[in-house]
């Protein structure tokens, strides 16, 4: 049996006949398969046009597995300039067959005006179970996986931009996906998608129908594994017993956000309710002035709980303990973000009214994109509009967040708590609040969400970017073996919360 086949979408243009020359004159290629969606005169040897929309469909995936004689699939998932050195492919091979995985991949280049930049990738781990995991711009498959898997776990069903997705996964379930940890080719990136847009990708309408395969695809995969949860098992909140101080407080964790916690805590106190309500800033030491600007707000509004911790190791989610374990926390703990604005003076109201009425555990609101002047900016409005009631608890693994502003009904998050982090924290205590309580949504923008140079996720390097990825992934992997364990049994619900 020969080594490899290598696919790739067509893309016009002499940079890709450039790198469909480099490819097939390897002596590890037996055929490179192009699939195009019009027929397409490319006279390079090994090269065969095949018409399609892209190999993401099931229609065009499957035909390629069917057709592949060889050991090896090699997928290159971007129409972009790839160049490899002698012994790429080789090492790529070598490292598939010595570990018998079933998905290898590894870091690359960047190339471009400014010479080579090394760009590392994350390690695969049970959690990495988002459709954009990056694999960079090669994908090396076994052969034998790929066919174990669909016999095994079924075909790829009748998708038109998931069908990778759906193998990645199947074949994950019983073989090791590899990261090989050097640089072995360089990737010419054409075009940069803008920051926002890349990051709201999911939530762009435009996508809806990648999105809903994407779930589709990813619901099968958690029931394969034992980690669907199905919408039954999730409970109404039972008004608490506790006495509390008022029925609602705003929280603000902040540290150095001299120039924009005024206007967040303006925008909370000037909330119009029929209930008493209370804001409670957790000011995380600051040394830019912000501590001041608190203050002196504090002595002319009582409604303010200025709060500074004792300790100073806390994050973002360290600060949330503080205030809903504080004594000035009302019966439902409601975010706002040191540099973010309410929509309205009745956003407050919206949101306590929807977790009264629907005796939610949590409620998620719908947010908009502005600058630093209000202005709505791309994509604008954030309303996660993908989830249901019957599956978003579970589709909520997949995705990378599930939006905000967030409220919690302050009984239940006490018992969960919050990761001690700045990154993560809160989708976390979703993710554990979704696996056994039904959460709200309000589907109209009630919030303001501000974007600028200050933003903790703004101009992110490729490192912060992977460690901020590989803690997302790490918080899917612990709460995927939770559901497991949920599924054999309420044993596993016990320290969660739930009783």
């Amino acid at each position: 049996m020969k080594v490899l086949t290598a696919i790739t979408n067509y893309a016009p243009g002499s940079w890709f006949e450039k790198t469909l020359r480099l490819f097939a004159t390897s002596e590890l290629i037996e055929k490179v398969i192009v699939v195009s969606p019009e027929m397409v005169d490319i006279k390079i040897p090994k090269c065969r046009i095949v018409r399609g929309s892209g190999f993401q469909s099931q229609e065009l995936l499957t035909q390629v597995v069917d057709d592949a004689n060889t050991r090896h699939l090699l997928f290159l998932t971007e129409t972009k300039q790839i160049t490899i050195e002698p012994g790429t492919l080789e090492r790529l091979v070598a490292a598939a067959e010595s570990t018998r995985a079933g998905l290898v991949y590894s870091d690359f280049y960047h190339g471009g005006g400014q010479g080579r930049v090394s760009h590392p990738l994350n390690d695969y781990q049970p959690g990495s179970v988002r459709d954009d995991f990056y694999f960079g711009g090669m994908m090396l498959f076994s052969n034998e996986a790929i066919r174990k898997a669909f016999e095994k776990y079924g075909p790829t069903p009748e998708v038109r931009f998931a069908g990778l997705y759906d193998l990645r996964l199947k074949v994950s379930i019983d073989h090791l996906i590899y990261h090989l940890r050097e640089p072995l080719y360089t990737a010419v990136v054409r075009e940069k998608t803008p920051g926002d847009e890349r990051l709201f990708a999911y939530v762009d309408r435009r996508n809806a129908q990648a999105q809903e395969e994407m779930e589709g695809v990813f619901t099968n995969y958690l029931k394969t594994i034992g980690a669907y949860l199905s919408p039954e098992r999730l409970r109404q909140a039972e008004k608490s017993r506790e006495s509390f101080p008022v029925e609602a407080s705003v929280i603000i964790p902040v540290r150095n956000r001299r120039g924009t916690i005024a206007g967040a805590v303006q925008s909370a106190l000037s909330q119009e309710t029929d209930f008493p309500f209370n804001v409670a800033v957790i000011d995380n030491h600051s040394t830019d002035g912000t501590t001041e600007v608190l203050s002196s707000l504090a002595t002319r509004h009582p409604a303010l709980r200025h709060i500074i911790p004792k300790r100073t190791d806390l994050g973002i989610g360290g600060c949330w303990n503080e205030a809903i374990n504080s004594q000035f926390c009302g019966r439902y703990a409601v975010q706002l973000d040191s540099d973010d604005l309410y929509g309205s003076s009745g956003t407050l109201q919206g949101i306590v009214d929807t977790l009264r009425t629907g005796k939610y555990a949590m409620v998620i609101g719908s947010y908009t994109i502005v600058n630093e002047k209000m202005e709505e900016i791309p994509p604008g409005l954030i309303d996660h509009r993908e989830w249901t009631d019957e599956n978003g608890h579970n589709n909520a693994l997949r995705v990378n967040g599930l939006g905000a502003p967030r409220a919690f009904d302050t009984g239940i998050i006490r018992k969960i708590g919050f990761l001690n982090v700045s990154y993560g924290e809160d989708y976390a205590a979703a993710l554990k609040i979704s696996s056994g309580y039904k959460i709200g949504r309000i589907y109209e923008s009630i919030y303001l969400c501000r974007r600028w140079e200050g933003n903790t996720d703004a101009a992110l390097t490729i490192e912060e970017a992977n460690r901020n990825d590989a803690f997302k992934d790490s918080i899917r992997t612990r709460e995927i073996l939770a559901r497991q364990e949920i599924n054999k049994g309420f044993e596993g619900a016990r320290g969660r919360g739930f009783e």
